[in-house]
């Protein structure tokens, strides 16, 4: 399972970004190799849609599952469409947070939020 997860730092030690489409890198970690590889989020410099974005790049990274603290409505729905399950980050490091997902500990992340539009 490759599971990806909002950066901070390029670190399994790193803090999960609070923001999804706007986090500096992602961590994609593969639970049966048990590695991890991090990109950078080319879509944390947009002007708007920066969480539609990012879930289509992920979705195109073939991930099965999503950690994140929080998500906005068009990109859950970008991520939902792609069979990607979304769970609830808990305030923990990135290697905590996969080590309570190998052990079922997380929960799925049930509130979305109409996301940041911008007025123009």
């Amino acid at each position: 399972m490759i599971v990806a997860v909002p950066a901070e730092e390029k670190s399994l030690d790193s803090a999960i970004c609070v923001s999804f489409g706007r986090a500096p890198i992602y961590c994609l970690y593969d639970t049966e190799k048990e590695t991890s590889t991090f990109l950078d989020n080319k879509a944390a410099e947009a002007s708007g849609g920066a969480g539609i974005q990012a879930a289509q790049f992920l979705a195109d990274q073939k991930i099965d599952s999503l950690i994140t603290f929080r998500l906005g409505e068009n990109a859950s729905k970008v991520l939902i469409a792609a069979n990607i399950s979304i769970l609830k980050a808990l305030n923990l490091s990135i290697a905590d947070n996969i080590a309570n997902l190998l052990e079922g500990k997380l929960t799925s992340l049930n509130e979305v939020h109409p996301g940041y539009h911008h007025a123009h």
